[in-house]
């Protein structure tokens, strides 16, 4: 065998042996062992299962048959009988006893006294073989009945010592004599409650129970080996001894590696001594450094992971609150280019009717101007006229002159009074031309008038119809920003709970390292958790009673979370982690990062 060569167990692993039972919430026994820890060869010894009888099939149990009544019954009388024998035996000397010896006042009260033990005795006997046969046992029971009988032993054993003379074998023999019988009885008891338990409760756990002749060999090892087998829940004593052989031949091996001096060896491959005491074997105290690196870069990774999380959360909302802005923005242009549109039609409203008021002006015009060469015209044929007049009058007054001028004269008076008659016609046809152009301007003023009334009402309403337009975009506008606003601080509420969750895993990777460098037991580890749970929520605890800082803490973590943070499943227990995390708490824990 080389040096580096894993040795072998001096005895074959139990193919059944089990492995150690959880007790006060220690942490699962580890599975996997990795291949070369620290140099380790690559056999290491396996846990088996919890129970041996696990595997084996149940041995069906019927009724008892009548021998076996019978010989229950016959049991429970003797046992009966041994009670009231030993109920007579010490009644009598504890009573006097206490009258003589203990200063009871009289011997009534001494029998009192006596009778008092005993019945206290018997009660809480019964109570717990009462609480075994309905399948709720209370084992503390049985400790205050051992404490009361050791009591009447050593009451019954005084009454028996030598007053005035020097002990003797004799005397010895006759103390024990009297302690003989209450034992005896607690021994039946004993043996009476554990059977009623393999009944009522067939399928419990069993234990092995380590062979007297060890006790007896081994005096100083035994109880260490009794002490891990019970503190750690190891049922199987062929297991608790494979693990002392694996791990003896693991130190020998390491001896031999490092011939002899065991402080060369790395702190890895110190382990399984250091975790024995504890409850691990070497393959288990061999796979915690790579475990826990595990876990470590686990806890790392779900850091890491939630901070992406929050970056990619934020970056979300920043893209859609820039989507909101453009989609603002387009709308806000729609708006302004229908306003624009709108305007533009009022300003062509307002050119045609300027257009329209300019062709009025010119139609006035034109008619101005016809009526002033109508009237002048009228004046040529009045002056006319007049000339004509003036003409027959000299031709009346020549009449007598010669005929042919007043013939003359009268076709010029006939000649001008067709002229005045076609004057008086033409002024006539132009007073109702001059009528009919006044009219058509009337109607001209009163249409423009009309559409000026249409274009400035028309005005309005846009104007209105502008002015909510621009209220409702306002609006929409302060409400968007509300929005936006509210997104805004979302996104930095967001960021900053992002913040938090990794300042947080920041001081619980911190807490997990300074809780590995102080080889912190699962419980205390528990306790600190729940603590840190309190103080990260923003427990307040300066100057506080422990009263009020466990009232603070019961109002921010609830058991359920205890039980989810710790991997618990008993509520009694998550409670107790959560007294201790106020005490710790009170007594000055705090954060560090």
């Amino acid at each position: 065998m080389t040096i580096t060569e894993w040795p072998q167990t001096a005895a074959a692993p139990d193919p059944v042996s089990p492995a150690p039972t959880v007790v006060s919430e220690t942490p699962a026994a580890v599975s996997a062992t990795p291949g070369i820890v620290s140099e380790t060869p690559d056999f290491v010894s396996e846990t088996q299962k919890r129970n041996p009888d696990e595997t084996a099939p149940a041995v069906p149990r019927g009724p008892l048959t009548g021998m076996q009544k019978l010989a229950v019954g016959g049991i429970v009388a003797f046992a009966l009988i041994l009670a009231g024998i030993g109920l007579y035996l010490s009644f009598a000397h504890v009573a006097s006893f206490a009258h003589k010896e203990l200063r009871f006042g009289s011997l009534e009260k001494g029998q009192l006294f006596a009778v008092g033990v005993d019945v206290g005795i018997m009660v809480m006997i019964a109570v717990d073989l009462l609480m075994a046969w309905l399948k709720r046992p209370i084992t503390w029971v049985r400790y205050p009945v051992w404490l009361l009988t050791s009591a009447t032993v050593v009451l019954n054993a005084a009454s028996a010592t030598p007053k005035d003379k020097q002990w003797a074998l004799l005397d010895y023999v006759a103390a024990f004599a009297h302690g003989v019988v209450p034992v005896l009885f607690i021994m039946i008891v004993e043996v009476g409650r554990d059977a009623i338990d393999r009944i009522v409760r067939p399928d419990r756990e069993g234990r092995d129970a380590i062979p007297l002749i060890r006790w007896v060999l081994a005096p100083v090892a035994t109880p260490r080996i009794y002490r891990r087998m019970r503190l750690w829940g190891v049922a199987s004593y062929p297991e608790m001894v494979r693990r002392e052989q694996d791990l003896l031949a693991y130190e020998q091996w390491l001896k031999r590696k490092y011939k002899g001096d065991l402080s060369k060896a790395t702190d890895d491959e110190r382990l399984p001594m250091k975790m024995a005491p504890y409850g691990y074997t070497v393959s288990e105290a061999l796979a915690m450094p790579d475990q826990q690196e595990a876990a470590a870069d686990a806890r790392k990774e779900e850091a890491e992971q939630r901070r992406l999380e929050a970056t990619t959360r934020q970056e979300l909302a920043e893209k859609l609150a820039e989507a909101e802005r453009l989609e603002a923005d387009g709308k806000l242009e729609s708006v302004r280019a229908r306003v624009e549109g709108e305007k533009g039609m009022a300003r062509a409203h307002s050119k045609a009717q300027i257009s329209a008021a300019e062709k009025a002006v010119e139609r006035d015009e034109a008619a101005l101007e016809t009526a002033v060469q109508a009237e002048a015209r009228t004046r040529r044929a009045e002056a006319e006229r007049q000339e004509a007049e003036a003409r027959e009058a000299t031709a009346d007054a020549d009449l007598r002159t010669a005929e042919l001028e007043r013939q003359a004269a009268q076709k010029r008076k006939e000649a001008a009074e067709a002229d005045r008659v076609a004057a008086a016609e033409a002024q006539a046809v132009e007073t109702q031309a001059i009528a009919e152009a006044r009219k058509a301007t009337a109607e001209a003023d009163r249409a423009a008038a009309e559409i000026e009334v249409a274009a400035a009402e028309t005005r309005r309403a846009a104007a209105e119809t502008a002015r909510k337009e621009a209220e409702e975009i306002e609006r929409t506008a302060r409400a968007e920003a509300g929005v936006e606003v509210a997104r805004k601080a979302a996104a930095e509420a967001e960021k900053a709970a992002a913040e938090t969750r990794r300042a947080a895993a920041e001081i619980e990777r911190r807490a997990v390292e300074i809780e590995d460098e102080a080889k912190l037991h699962p419980r205390e580890r528990s306790v600190r958790k729940v603590a840190r749970m309190a103080l990260t929520a923003g427990i307040f605890h300066d100057g506080l009673a422990l009263e009020d800082v466990q009232y603070e803490l019961n109002e921010l973590v609830s058991i359920a979370d205890v039980q989810r943070e710790c991997d618990v499943s008993s509520t009694d227990t998550a409670s107790k982690y959560r007294q201790e995390a106020a005490i710790l708490i009170a007594d000055g824990y705090r954060l560090t990062v």
